[in-house]
């Protein structure tokens, strides 16, 4: 009895305790997954597997265990925040799959990824003709992301407006947490002289940029880290 009763108040208490870690991790985590997610989680539910269960292993050793592993992700969280680089690190970049409506057979194959997997995950995105689609990214998460071919797109009022001949690519990301990412402008060979006076021209510099990037459509976006907005919604 006090055996069945040692296991229930150890089961109770892992469960508060990945509740806690899971809420203090941030939203994140219940997401799809990315590398560092999945390693948490699989060494969070381990513990926590243990904590419960395993008689022989004391418990101030797991929870020794559970609190460095804890704080070690939270603080490799909050620096991906700050750095873009750990943030490729830990979590890695898109791949892109198909381009031009073309398959890149050589990222495919460093993907892991079958012919018969993306033609699956291209019809879970209603997609049943690899001949629509003009970019396909593997996500760090696992995830396809899909753009069509603006043949098969649904028309919207953008679309009617737009010219015919307008040539479409990839959004090209050239300011994020702060930072010019040449890399991008470089390889694209976008403006930085042209990105830097319509900042200027805002009373702006780079480090006031959460994120700039020029779309699929040409035009660029600028996200400032004050935008002023009176009554923002759902702040935590």
């Amino acid at each position: 009895m006090i055996d069945h009763l040692n296991i229930l108040v150890r089961s109770i208490s892992a469960f508060l305790l990945l509740l806690l870690i899971t809420r203090m991790l941030g939203k994140q985590t219940l997401s799809n997954m990315n590398f560092h997610d999945f390693v948490t989680a699989v060494i969070m539910g381990a513990i926590a597997a243990n904590l419960a269960f395993n008689e022989k292993m004391e418990v101030i050793h797991l929870l020794i265990s559970l609190v460095v592993f804890t704080g070690t992700s939270y603080l490799l969280s909050k620096w991906n925040l700050k750095s873009r680089k750990m943030r490729l690190l830990a979590e890695g970049s898109p791949t892109v799959l198909i381009e031009g409506g073309k398959v890149l057979e050589d990222n495919l194959a460093k993907s892991k990824m079958t012919l018969d997997s993306l033609n699956q995950a291209l019809r879970q995105k209603e997609v049943f003709d690899i001949n629509e689609v003009e970019y396909a990214l593997l996500e760090v998460n696992g995830q396809i992301s899909v753009m069509k071919k603006k043949q098969f797109r649904t028309i919207t009022m953008q679309d009617i407006n737009q010219k015919k001949d307008t040539k479409e690519r990839l959004p090209i990301e050239m300011i994020m947490d702060g930072q010019l990412l040449k890399e991008n402008i470089n390889l694209n060979d976008v403006s930085e002289d042209q990105l830097l006076k319509q900042l200027k021209s805002n009373e702006k510099q780079v480090s006031d940029v959460f994120y700039a990037v020029i779309g699929s459509n040409g035009k660029l976006y600028i996200d400032y880290y004050k935008d002023q907005l009176q009554h923002p919604v759902d702040v935590e």
